[in-house]
């Protein structure tokens, strides 16, 4: 079996069981099992634990954005694109094996004892937050609108995890509508008369 062949299936059951069960309770013999790879062969494609995280959590970032993006882009009205993002997040929500954000719930086990870990969770929240600002822009609103829909679409995502319903999204986007319409209309967006300019 040549090396990327292996690679895939090392990463394909790292993703499954990483996502579903923990990074912290899943030992490389559980990859070992799951994948089908001998101890050996895995330890030569990733010497460390701590490698396979990384490269189960940069392959995942470039699946899920890909996807969202393929998602959100099948609509031309700029503002609609961006509560297509929670429309996105809502069917995630919504599958059977959803378990909430791999890249919170690897911070959360190891960002604050693995700087490769953390530095793949860095990146891949600030690709997101870029998108979503390409978003609010495109749709020629003020910039600061594209924080309040991140922080609105990171909330959903760790609010849906907790009560495993995918109500969040739909509550988010109820939200980003009205700032969506606050902004169009140069209105203040938040108690206090604070301006999202």
């Amino acid at each position: 079996m040549d090396s990327t062949v292996a690679t895939e299936r090392a990463l394909d059951a790292a993703e499954r069981l990483f996502y579903q069960r923990g990074i912290q309770t899943v030992g490389m013999d559980d990859i070992r099992t799951a994948s089908g790879l001998s101890l050996k062969r895995l330890y030569q494609l990733f010497p460390a634990k701590e490698r396979l995280v990384e490269a189960y959590l940069e392959r995942r970032d470039v699946r899920w954005r890909e996807s969202l993006a393929e998602y959100v882009e099948r609509y031309e009205d700029p503002e609609r694109r961006i509560t297509a993002v929670f429309d996105w997040l809502g069917e995630w929500f919504a599958e059977p094996d959803f378990n909430g954000c791999a890249w919170i719930n690897s911070y959360g086990e190891l960002g604050s004892t693995s700087e490769p870990v953390a530095r793949q969770v860095r990146l891949h929240k600030a690709a997101f937050k870029d998108y979503v600002a390409e978003l609010v822009a495109g749709a020629g609103l003020p910039g600061s609108l594209g924080d309040s829909v991140f922080l609105l679409a990171e909330g959903a995502m760790v609010t849906a995890a907790i009560t495993r319903t995918a109500d969040p999204a739909a509550q988010a986007a109820r939200a980003v509508r009205l700032l969506i319409a606050a902004g169009r209309e140069g209105e203040p967006a938040v108690p206090g008369g604070a301006r999202l300019s």
